[in-house]
């Protein structure tokens, strides 16, 4: 494998740590034979390929390099390799704002012995989420020689073995599971392939969010720890349970709360419109979508443990279930109000986003972009 470390390994967090702690730590999948496991991963690409022309059929967006974009069936070690990178990439201005204040308040903590704590601490985060993902759309994704990337970045990444686990956990068809799960993801493939500026407008708004952030290295490292202790059941006998405090609510200032309102709405949409795709494609193709639909929506609403809740909310995990369902629902009113192609000029510009208050309320989304003349739309 190619070293994702670098000299990074010995600033705030050693990154190589953090891939070989999470592959130690990480969940054994279930059980299938290699013939098994090779039959799954080739239908998991053709259902991929498959799901390209599905969903460009029902948005109505075209698409000019998804072919740029490549496919990746992983596993969950290859899950963690892809994210250590990704994030790597993405948080690197955060983290050498945060080295360059070493000498001051916690500043002894941020050595090698700092880097190699906080990198053991964040693979055992990784180990406890690379179980969870079926299917992941990486924005950022650096190419490396085990990983490819599309030239601009990104890569679409289906998890085999948690696919397989959900699917036998719901008692339901894996060969409609498989393809529903795909039409998902393509769906945020195609958004990126076909929105070209979409892909920028994210990182500039990410970066702007990092720029603004003034966090005392410690307390971040503090907030790690929390995460990791909770996952290894480390919180005292007796102790009482806030519900977990947010990695994000460490680093909102007046001006970063206004940006990560702009996230949260431009993620509400992206995963609200892969949701109504998904199920719109699927009766179509997918003959079981009810009963897997349904299942699935009991398993997202249920959890898990007190454990698994507490997690959810200290990574944000609670605001993507959230996400998903006010999306959608505000995909299916503007489709209703004014067809695809009216909903589509939601893709128009970065002015032509929803607000996050547009999401609650989709109708102000339709009278500010569809009421007025092309070209004089208000910025949210």
């Amino acid at each position: 494998m190619t070293s994702i470390g670098g000299a990074a390994s010995s600033g705030m967090v050693d990154w190589n740590l953090a891939v070989t702690t999470a592959t130690r730590f990480v969940r054994p999948g279930p059980e299938v034979s290699r013939d098994e496991a090779r039959a799954i991963v080739a239908e998991l690409r053709r259902y991929a390929k498959e799901s390209e022309e599905h969903v460009r059929a029902y948005t109505r967006m075209a698409t000019e390099d998804v072919h740029d974009t490549p496919v990746l069936v992983v596993d969950r070690p290859g899950w963690v390799k892809a994210n250590v990178e990704g994030f790597r990439e993405i948080l690197k201005p955060l983290l050498d704002k945060m080295q360059e204040r070493r000498s001051g308040p916690g500043g002894a903590v941020l050595g090698a012995v700092g880097g190699k704590v906080t990198g053991v601490e964040l693979g055992m985060l990784l180990s406890f989420m690379s179980s969870r993902v079926l299917g992941q759309y990486e924005t950022f994704a650096p190419a490396s020689r085990d990983l490819p990337a599309a030239p601009s970045g990104g890569r679409l990444l289906l998890v085999a073995p948690n696919i397989v686990h959900v699917e036998r956990e719901l008692e339901v068809d894996p060969h409609d599971f498989r393809l529903w799960v795909c039409l998902h993801e393509e769906t945020h493939r195609t958004q990126f392939t076909a929105v070209p500026w979409l892909r920028d407008h994210l990182e500039s708004e990410i970066q702007s969010f990092l720029a603004e952030t003034d966090v005392d290295p410690s307390t971040f490292l503090e907030r790690i720890r929390e995460a990791a202790q909770s996952l290894a059941g480390g919180r005292p006998e007796g102790e009482e349970d806030d519900g977990g405090r947010s990695l994000v609510e460490l680093v909102q200032s007046p001006a970063q709360r206004e940006i990560l309102a702009r996230l949260t709405a431009v993620m509400s949409l992206l995963e609200g419109h892969a949701d109504y795709v998904m199920d719109g494609v699927g009766p179509a193709v997918v003959p079981s979508v009810e009963e897997i639909r349904e299942k699935f929506q009991q398993r997202r609403q249920k959890g898990a443990s007190r454990l698994d809740m507490a997690l959810r909310k200290l990574l944000g995990l609670d605001a993507k279930l959230r996400q998903y369902r006010d999306g959608e629902r505000f995909v299916r009113a503007v489709v209703d109000e004014v067809g695809m192609d009216g909903f589509n000029r939601v893709w128009t510009s970065p002015n032509t986003l929803p607000t996050k208050a547009e999401i609650a309320k989709p109708a102000e989304w339709v009278a500010r972009v569809h009421n007025k003349a092309d070209g004089s739309h208000d910025a949210p």
